[in-house]
């Protein structure tokens, strides 16, 4: 299976037999849990779903940040561009004592959940874009978020309605309640200072001091950085730069404080108000062995690498030491796996024109070998026509 999205090509080879033995195993492991929880529920007293969780997060996993990277390339950015305005970087940080307003994972994410809901309160449209979550050398988090910068004042698209609310309610003849406008934090702002203020305020430090700071250094939009994003593998790379295994991986680190049970930071990275644009293809099994050999050379003359740590033991004295060096990255191994690009369906169109020269050039190959087992067959036949007229 070919799959096509606006920054990523990826080859699958579909295994139906895994997927039922997958099925199996997992209406095995819901019946075992009915017949667990029966026996539960005859014996004791409560609900073993309401245990505490024992699982803790340590680590951003590779898995995650694979999938992050193709996800991000496969999502169809056309609402985003669509509103016309700039896409810059915003970051949202966190005070100097942030164990008392951030102790655990779920406390983020509630902040988060606040901010989007008075985004769209005061400037009249939902936010969407892509955000990631990453941890300061101190251990506090941070977030970075692209999405779109408003224009105009924060609350004016709020005042405007309000007023064409209350045109139709006197040209009603004031029947029903009047219209009522309640003002919010941040009204009259721009998007910059905005942003400082509601931040802090979502984030309520308790102490004066710490807010008062924050709130002057809690926040930062980069433009710049936000508009070099010209096509889906740009932003894809960049937000897997910052989960790449390099000089920053303490930003993928889980601080101690949330390496608790039930304290973890869950999902980090995620995308708000978009979809994914991908469409597949079957192919042969020879197609696709074509395919991922052809991927594999163009992943290879990109030249990308990555830093490794590899350990040299000298076997005179037994002494290990460590350096880092820098690999050539793998792509499609062992023939499955994507690719990101800068052009998805423009690799795709010159996948498929390559495809039909290939089977131009293989149609060519067997006229030809046939047209030779023809003449050697005549050849034969002409042979054994003069030995007989010999005889």
């Amino acid at each position: 299976m070919l799959v096509v999205a606006p920054g990523v090509v990826s080859l699958g080879w579909p295994d139906v037999a895994r997927r039922e033995r997958t099925a199996e195993r997992a209406q095995e492991a819901a019946r075992k849990a009915v017949s667990d929880l029966a026996r539960y529920l005859a014996e004791y007293v409560g609900d073993p779903a309401e245990t505490e969780p024992t699982r803790t997060v340590q680590v951003w996993s590779a898995k995650s940040r694979s999938r992050m990277t193709r996800t991000l390339a496969e999502l169809d950015y056309e609402p985003l561009l669509r509103m016309g305005l700039r896409l810059p970087m915003t970051t949202l940080t966190y005070p100097g004592d942030w164990l008392v307003v951030a102790p655990t994972g779920k406390a983020v994410k509630k902040h988060m959940t606040v901010f989007y809901r008075r985004f769209g309160r005061a400037w009249g449209f939902e936010w969407l874009g892509i955000w990631k979550l990453e941890f300061q050398r101190r251990g506090a988090p941070h977030i970075h978020l692209w999405g779109p910068q408003p224009q105009g004042l924060a609350g004016d698209l709020r005042q405007v309605q309000h007023a064409a609310d209350l045109l139709a309610w006197e040209a009603s003849e004031r029947k029903g309640r009047k219209p009522y406008s309640r003002s919010a934090l941040g009204d009259g702002l721009p998007y910059r200072e905005w942003l400082s203020v509601v931040w802090a305020d979502i984030v309520a430090h308790p102490d004066p001091e710490q807010r008062r700071r924050h709130q002057l250094a809690g926040t930062g939009v980069d433009l710049r950085e936000g508009e070099r994003m010209t096509d889906p593998k740009r932003l894809a790379v960049y937000f897997s730069k910052h989960g790449s295994y390099g000089a920053k991986e303490y930003q993928n680190q889980v601080p101690v404080e949330w390496q608790a049970p039930g304290c973890g930071p869950g999902r980090f990275w995620g995308y708000r108000g978009l979809e994914r644009a991908a469409a597949g293809v079957e192919m042969t099994p020879a197609d696709a062995v074509f395919v991922a050999r052809t991927l594999r050379r163009l992943a290879r003359s990109q030249g990308v690498t990555r830093r490794v740590t590899v350990q040299r033991v000298n076997r005179r004295t037994g002494v290990i030491r460590y350096r880092t060096v820098r690999r050539p990255v793998v792509r499609l191994g062992n023939g499955a796996g994507f690719l990101c690009v800068n052009d998805g369906p423009a690799l795709a169109a010159g996948l498929a024109r390559a495809l039909e020269r290939q089977g131009q050039d293989a149609d060519a190959e067997r006229r030809a070998a046939a047209a030779a087992e023809a003449k050697l067959a005549r050849l034969r036949l002409a042979a054994t026509a003069r030995q007989a007229s010999r005889r």
